[in-house]
């Protein structure tokens, strides 16, 4: 028979022999979207003008004036410089003295000959000495015709290299000039499985850091030939006009539709990963009864919307990425979604 007393301890032990409810830990969830676009090249380089132009002198002297500074916007056929032509003009005057003299050898040798005084060798001599003396007042004449460096076209002078008094060479540079009429570029050096996969004509959005808004551009020329010294091709990124650029500034662009693009990997922010290693990571993804459900993924590059997910992850799921340490399998969970 059942005393009172043990009808009170059985009572009493009912209690600890319930299990409690599992309570749902309070996670914060983010939907999966997808990793930037792999037919895009990210590339720096600089602005220049496409076509600089180096102007010196055809022939070697004494810089008389410079007319132009750094920085000087010069229209097209205007002076820019000029050599000293005193030594010039007294060669031309020395070589219309013998080509004279030639001419003058040669008509009285053409008298001669008719009159049966000297060979035909002789005449031939003559005729040679005195087209020679010519082909020499040509020279003179055109060595003080180009004593002077005209601007080709309308643009900027980049550089000026030489002063006055200078003595330099025919074909020294004295003066660089960005052409304006060819326009900026942001010309950018690549490796070549980069240039592999760039076509001219593919746009770009440019980004120069003192301008702010991005630009639009487009590839106009891609380099034939690696740089002998670095292995990276040219590529040059045609620019809208903007009297804000200045040649020498560093800009970086997006390249957009590059060839042999991979298809777009999902990304995941890095606060949703635990135990990263070797390319893999175990995440919790939430499942449609609010539970965690643990799964390792195959983990890429990680960049600033996130880490790409190779494998064992698709767009659209909703992984967990807060409370990780108190997560199981299968946790229930009360999630919220970040924005």
């Amino acid at each position: 028979m059942l005393t009172p007393l043990m009808l009170v301890a059985g009572c009493t032990d009912a209690p600890d022999q319930a299990q409690a409810a599992p309570k749902a830990i309070a996670v914060r969830v983010v939907d999966i979207g997808t990793a930037t676009n792999k037919g895009e090249i990210n590339v720096i380089g600089t602005a220049a003008w496409r076509k600089e132009t180096a102007l010196g002198f055809t022939t070697g002297g004494q810089i008389d004036r410079l007319l132009v500074n750094e920085g000087d916007r010069v229209a097209r056929g205007q002076l820019l410089a000029v050599l000293k032509t005193t030594p010039v003009a007294a060669e031309l005057s020395a070589a219309e003295a013998e080509a004279a003299r030639a001419s003058g050898e040669y008509g009285r040798m053409q008298e001669l000959f008719g009159q049966g005084w000297v060979t035909r060798q002789r005449l031939e001599a003559a005729e040679a000495a005195s087209r020679s003396a010519n082909a020499a007042v040509r020279a003179r004449r055109f060595a003080l015709d180009t004593a002077r460096i005209n601007a080709p076209s309308a643009g900027v002078i980049l550089s000026r290299q030489s002063e006055p008094n200078q003595v330099v060479g025919a074909g020294t540079p004295i003066l660089m000039l960005g052409e304006a009429g060819s326009g900026y570029v942001l010309r950018a050096p690549l490796n070549d499985r980069a240039a592999a996969r760039l076509t001219v004509g593919l746009p770009a959005q440019v980004r120069f850091e003192a301008l702010g808004a991005p630009l639009q551009g487009k590839i106009v020329e891609i380099g034939a030939k690696a740089d002998g010294t670095t292995g990276t091709f040219d590529v040059e990124i045609a620019l809208p006009t903007d009297p804000r650029i200045k040649s020498g500034m560093v800009g970086s662009a997006i390249v957009i539709g590059a060839l042999g693009g991979e298809a777009a990997k999902p990304l995941v922010p890095v606060s949703a990963l635990m135990s990263p290693r070797a390319g893999e990571a175990i995440i919790f993804v939430l499942s449609r009864n609010n539970r965690a459900v643990r799964r390792t993924v195959q983990i890429g590059e990680a960049g600033d919307g996130g880490v790409e997910v190779r494998s064992g992850l698709s767009t659209g799921e909703a992984v967990i990425v807060s409370n990780l340490d108190r997560l199981r399998d299968g946790a229930l969970v009360t999630p919220s979604r970040l924005r």
